[in-house]
């Protein structure tokens, strides 16, 4: 009985390390498991170098941006004076219109950037007709308006709530684009839900600092983009999952 009671014991224990391995292996950064790989997800970043990536109205990487331990990284600001700091963007050399993007981000005490998608390289910077959605250490801003909180649309629509992590840690942001219908989530939870190109878009669109811009928001396809907004800002674990055209949207 104490032989059979050990091999029990043992086989458990046997089945946690490999529980804990194959635990393990999920949760490396910049990778993809099996079951992400045969749901169509796709790596915008290895870990190791920067391809796939290039400066906004580049054909190369900006100088400011640099790849240090598995994390893509804005050190330093560019010389090009395209990105929002005064340095410059980075967009992916490919195009998406309806998609499911992850990533990780974390910034520096009163950092700042944005991730924006349906990027167009035809106006100076890419925030002038592409929708932001806003990285923010908000703890450094407690007056700011809600719409350029964190996870807000910038200026456009207020997250539901601050579910960001302090400065130095780790944020998990999922932006889904399915047609018109857009979901920014944030550490797991949804925060805004929009429809692009609705009357409440368009009125909003209006009374924003987008105004002037009457190509803002109205691209149904294209890059999608990092800002550089003169502070260090990193970010890892990027993939996307295509999703097919909705019907008459």
């Amino acid at each position: 009985m104490k032989s059979r009671l050990s091999l029990c014991a043992l086989a458990a224990v046997l089945a946690c390390s490999v529980n804990a391995k194959v635990a393990d292996e999920a949760r490396k950064p910049n990778t993809l498991t099996k079951a992400e790989k045969q749901a169509g997800w796709k790596l915008l970043f290895d870990g190791k170098t920067t391809a796939g990536w290039r400066g906004y109205k580049m054909d190369k990487m900006p100088p400011g941006w640099e790849v240090i331990d598995g994390a893509l990284v804005r050190v330093r600001g560019g010389a090009g004076g395209k990105g929002a700091g005064g340095g410059d963007d980075i967009v992916t050399t490919g195009e998406f219109d309806n998609f499911d993007l992850e990533l990780d981000w974390k910034v520096v005490r009163k950092g700042n950037s944005g991730v924006l998608y349906h990027v167009s390289e035809e106006p100076i910077t890419s925030w002038h007709y592409a929708p932001e959605v806003q990285i923010l250490d908000n703890s450094a801003y407690p007056t700011r308006d809600k719409r350029q909180l964190a996870g807000a649309c910038y200026d456009l629509y207020a997250p539901a709530k601050d579910v960001t992590k302090p400065p130095g840690q780790w944020n998990r942001l999922r932006i889904l684009v399915n047609g018109a219908h857009v979901e920014h989530w944030m550490n797991g939870e949804k925060i805004v839900e929009y429809e692009l190109w609705s009357d409440d878009w368009n009125q909003r669109v209006a009374n924003s600092k987008h105004k002037s811009q009457a190509k803002f928001g109205t691209f149904r396809k294209g890059l999608i983009s990092l800002q550089e907004h003169s502070d260090r800002v990193e970010f890892q674990n990027i993939k996307i999952r295509p999703l097919p055209a909705r019907q008459g949207k």
